[in-house]
């Protein structure tokens, strides 16, 4: 493999920085241009891996990991923009974190895309008039990513363990306390944020809180979506794509209304995703040729190090190479079954550790996971005031996650 100069990834780093600058300094331009901008600079990457390295087949991969992505985040967010859930009354302290509470379970079954494009709406619509940016931030922290650590559907980097030989209920049995805790800790952060928040208001009505699902039909939709998920390409994308057409088509038009449906949050996914992938190829192939030369040697410096790259970088394949790493430093190889085996029985805890830190750490920032551009795109159609990429990290991360990370750090990998 060609050993891509770390200064290739400039684009990547500029792309970074016009979407955590640029919205704030010039948000009209921004609107106007960010798709020319992003087009830009992964057509700089592209032409440097197709004239200068020579390198078609690589950027073939990426267009389709990055196809596989789109896809199904698409498809799930048009079949779930058909199945509207109605909850009685207005949202409350104890009702919105009871609602992150079951997206944190049910994150793992439907996976944080799924969850996240199910419940977003519903949580938007019953905290209608009161709704901050810390009520979306929070359902980002614990249901598009911090919940979906227990199971391979919970989230793409746990998928691709389980396909490298990763038992399937391995993952639950050695990381379901750390689960336990963090979301118990962020679901009590917000309980108390929204007690603040609540004083001085008169208290909400009592209700007979009852939930109504409409647009059952396209649950099927959905279901069909989560078991292509086992498919291979281009299986999978075919049947993905198939079950949005079909899901949108027979929607009916009123319940698309009332979700306020419509197709420009997964078109802005769409293009800023298209250009992070693109862009963060050199990255990605400078990290894994040069893994084994940054010192990581311990399962806390592997969960801080799969953390801190799964913040700005996808985490799936941010996952791999660390994982890789890991096997490497004991002289294995992660693509071996044999290995595999005597790496669960021996090294379990590289393993522990990267999955955890390529899963939390995907909420640091606004592209650390693909669900947290599109909740965020989401609620800002619906008129939410989100805050700014490092609005987001500072006034949200810091204080609130790296804290909490910490003390998994401390307690599990230290």
């Amino acid at each position: 493999m060609t050993d891509v100069p770390l200064y290739a990834a400039g684009p990547f780093v500029l792309l970074l920085a016009s979407i955590a600058v640029v919205p704030l300094a010039a948000p009209h331009w921004w609107e106007r241009h960010y798709p020319k901008l992003t087009s830009a600079l992964a057509l700089v990457v592209v032409l440097y891996y197709l004239l200068a390295l020579r390198r078609p087949a690589r950027l073939l991969l990426t267009a389709e990991e990055y196809v596989s992505f789109i896809v199904l985040i698409g498809s799930l967010f048009v079949v779930t923009g058909g199945i509207l859930i109605r909850i009685e009354g207005a949202g409350t302290p104890l009702v919105n974190t009871t609602i992150l509470a079951v997206g944190a379970v049910i994150s793992n079954v439907l996976g944080t895309t799924g969850a996240s494009a199910l419940l977003i709406r519903p949580y938007l619509r019953i905290n209608e008039g009161r709704l901050r940016p810390f009520h979306v931030v929070f359902f980002i922290f614990v249901v598009s990513n911090v919940g979906g650590l227990l199971t391979p559907i919970g989230d793409p980097p746990l998928f691709l363990g389980y396909l490298k030989g990763v038992p399937f209920f391995w993952i639950f049995s050695r990381v379901w306390l750390i689960w336990l805790l963090t979301v118990a800790a962020l679901l009590v952060i917000f309980y108390a944020w929204e007690v603040a928040g609540e004083r001085g208001q008169p208290p909400a009505a009592e209700v007979s809180r009852r939930i109504e699902v409409v647009g059952w039909k396209n649950l099927v939709f959905f279901g069909a979506i989560l078991g292509a998920v086992f498919l291979h390409s281009p299986w999978r994308e075919l049947i993905m794509a198939a079950s949005a057409w079909g899901a949108y088509g027979l929607a009916p038009r009123p319940v698309l209304a009332e979700n306020r449906f419509s197709f420009g949050p997964i078109r802005e996914v769409a293009i800023i995703f298209a250009g992070i992938f693109a862009t963060m190829v050199p990255a990605l192939d400078w990290l894994e040729a040069n893994a084994g030369r940054l010192g990581v040697s311990t399962p806390g410096a592997f969960y801080w190090g799969t953390g801190a790259l799964s913040s700005v970088l996808d985490n799936a394949p941010t996952y791999l190479n660390f994982l890789a790493a890991a096997f490497g430093l004991h002289g294995l190889s992660v693509d071996n079954p044999e290995h595999m085996r005597f790496f669960l029985a021996n090294h379990w805890k590289f393993i522990q550790a990267v999955s955890v830190g390529a899963v939390f750490f995907g909420a640091c920032t606004y592209i650390g996971n693909g669900p947290n551009f599109l909740v965020k795109s989401i609620a800002e159609e619906s008129g939410v005031p989100m805050p700014s990429f490092f609005g987001y990290v500072l006034r949200f991360t810091v204080p609130v996650l790296l804290p909490i990370f910490a003390a998994v750090w401390f307690f599990a990998f230290r």
